[in-house]
C-alpha cells in the first residue's frame, strides 16, 4: 500500500518511524504499520530504509510471516538467492498454504532462468489465492521469457477476465498477437474487449494500430477518433491519427493533429518531423524546412531529422547542403547502410569520386549487397583510375551476381584497359552470350576498346554465329 497525502494514518506512521531513526528512541508499531512502511520504502527504491524497517519489525514481531517475506524479497532483489530459498523453506514449514511463499519461490526460479519451474510453482499458488489476476500476469510473463507466446497470451487474457482495467495485461496480449502476426485475431479480441469496456482509450488506440498494420486506414482513423473521444488528452492517439491522415493524403488535417500534441505537452521531435513532411507534401517548402530545422533543434541526435533535411536539399539539387546534413546523420548512426549510400550518391553528383567510393564501400561493408551499389562503386573507381580496385570490386560482385552482363562488360573493358587481353576476351564473350544489348556499357565506358581490331572481330564473330 502506497502512502498518499490523504491517508493521514499511514503518513503519521511513516513520520513516527523516521523520527525514531533520527532520535534513536524505540517506538512500538503494529505489524501492519511495519508492512506499510516497508512497502512504501520498496516502492520508492529506498532499500536501506526498507531493510531497517524489516529488522526493527521482526524485533517487535518475530512471528510475522509477512515481515519475514519482505526479508525474502530483499534477498531476492540483492541476488542472494540461496539465502532467500532457505528463508522460504522455513516459512513453508510454518505456513504451507501462504500463496506469497509460492510467488517468491517462483521469483527465485525465474531469476535462475528456470522459467518452467517458476510456472509450475505459480500454478500451485493459483489453488491457494483468492485474487487471481496478478498470478495470471506472472505466469504470462514466465511464458514470455520462454518465447511461448500462445501460452503467454492465454494467461494475460485470463488476467483481463479477472480485471479488465489491467492495461499492462492488455498491452501484453497485443504484444503476443503482434509477435505471432495475428492482426485479424487481435482485431477480433479488441472489439470483443471493447464490448465490455467501450470507453477504454488504450483498447481503441491498440485497435487503430492493428487496422493501420493491415492498411485499413478508414477503420484505423475511426478507432483513433474513439480513443480521443475516450480521452481528449491522449497524445498517442493524436499522433497515430496524424499518421493515418498522412496515408490518406489529408496532410492539412494531419498537421492539425500533430500540432494538438504540442499544446498538450512539450513539442516532440516526432511531431515536428511529421509536420515538416506534411508541408513538403503540400508544396510548402519554406515551412517544411523550418520544421525540419525545429526537429533537429529539439533533438540534435535524431538522425531522421538530419536525413529529412538531406533529402530536402538533395531534391532541390543543392548537393553541398545535402552533403553537410548527411554527414550529421552519419555522425549519429555511422553503421546505417542507407546513410552511407546516400552520402556516396551525393558525393558522386558533386564529382567527389574518392568520397563517393568510400561511401559505397561502407554501404557494402554494412551489408548493402544490391547490384546497383556494386556497379556504382565500380563506376566511381573507374572515374579515378583505380582499375585494380574496380576489378576486385566487380569480382566480388560476381560472387553475389554470377552471369550478370553489366558486371561482365565492365570486367572486359577493365582487363583490356590493363593490357590483360585474354581476360578481356573471356569476359567480353561471356557478356555477349548473356545479353548483347548491354554492349552499350562498353561503348560508353570504354570507347577506345571498341576500336580495337580484336574486339571488333569478337563482335563480328558473335553476329555471324547469331544469324
Amino acid at each position: 500500500m502506497e502512502f498518499s497525502h490523504e491517508d493521514e494514518n499511514e503518513n503519521f506512521s511513516l513520520t513516527r518511524f523516521e523520527s525514531m531513526l533520527k532520535t534513536n528512541n524505540v517506538l512500538f508499531f503494529d505489524s501492519t504499520e511495519f508492512e506499510n512502511i516497508i512497502h512504501h520504502y520498496l516502492n520508492t527504491g529506498k532499500i536501506a530504509l526498507a531493510k531497517k524497517a524489516i529488522k526493527l519489525g521482526l524485533q517487535q514481531h518475530p512471528g510475522s510471516i509477512n515481515l519475514r517475506l519482505f526479508k525474502v524479497e530483499i534477498s531476492v532483489f540483492e541476488d542472494k538467492l540461496d539465502e532467500a530459498d532457505a528463508f522460504l523453506d522455513e516459512l513453508y514449514n510454518i505456513d504451507p498454504f501462504n500463496e506469497e511463499i509460492f510467488i517468491q519461490k517462483a521469483n527465485i526460479f525465474s531469476k535462475k532462468d528456470q522459467h518452467q519451474k517458476a510456472i509450475e510453482v505459480l500454478l500451485q499458488a493459483l489453488d491457494l489465492a483468492e485474487e487471481l489476476s496478478d498470478l495470471y500476469s506472472l505466469i504470462g510473463m514466465e511464458y514470455l521469457f520462454l518465447d511461448q507466446f500462445e501460452n503467454a497470451k492465454t494467461y494475460f487474457m485470463k488476467c483481463l477476465e479477472e480485471d479488465n482495467q489491467d492495461y499492462s495485461a492488455l498491452y501484453n496480449v497485443i504484444y503476443c498477437f503482434d509477435f505471432l502476426d495475428q492482426n485479424s485475431e487481435a482485431i477480433e479480441y479488441l472489439n470483443m474487449y471493447l464490448d465490455t469496456n467501450p470507453y477504454c482509450e488504450v483498447a481503441w488506440h491498440q485497435l487503430g494500430k492493428q487496422y493501420f498494420a493491415i492498411k485499413d486506414y478508414e477503420k484505423a482513423l475511426s478507432s483513433f477518433e474513439f480513443a480521443i473521444i475516450s480521452d481528449d488528452q491522449f497524445i498517442g492517439a493524436y499522433l497515430e491519427k496524424g499518421k493515418v491522415l498522412e496515408k490518406l493524403g489529408r496532410f492539412t488535417e494531419a498537421i492539425e493533429h500533430y500540432t494538438i500534441t504540442m499544446t498538450l505537452e512539450e513539442p516532440s521531435s516526432f511531431a515536428l518531423l511529421r509536420i515538416g513532411h506534411c508541408h513538403e507534401k503540400l508544396g510548402s517548402d519554406d515551412l517544411a524546412v523550418q520544421y525540419y530545422y525545429k526537429t533537429v533543434h529539439e533533438d540534435p541526435l535524431l538522425d531522421k531529422g538530419w536525413i529529412s533535411i538531406t533529402n530536402f536539399y538533395n531534391k532541390k539539387q543543392n548537393y553541398l547542403k545535402a552533403l553537410y546534413y548527411i554527414n550529421k546523420a552519419i555522425n549519429i548512426d555511422s553503421e546505417n547502410v542507407m546513410y552511407w549510400k546516400l552520402y556516396a550518391q551525393i558525393n558522386q553528383r558533386l564529382k567527389f569520386y574518392e568520397e563517393a567510393s568510400h561511401g559505397y564501400k561502407k554501404a557494402l561493408e554494412y551489408g548493402n549487397y544490391e547490384l546497383e551499389t556494386w556497379i556504382a562503386r565500380a563506376d566511381v573507381l573507374l572515374k579515378i583510375g583505380e582499375y585494380q580496385g574496380c576489378i576486385n570490386n566487380l569480382l566480388q560482385a560476381a560472387e553475389f551476381y554470377p552471369e550478370n552482363a553489366e558486371i561482365e562488360y565492365r570486367l572486359s573493358g577493365l582487363y583490356y584497359t590493363t593490357n590483360k587481353s585474354n581476360e578481356g576476351e573471356y569476359h567480353l564473350k561471356n557478356a555477349l552470350n548473356l545479353d548483347n544489348e548491354y554492349k552499350i556499357i562498353l561503348e560508353e565506358l570504354f570507347p577506345k576498346i571498341m576500336n580495337r581490331p580484336s574486339v571488333k572481330q569478337i563482335f563480328a564473330d558473335y553476329k555471324k554465329a547469331s544469324n
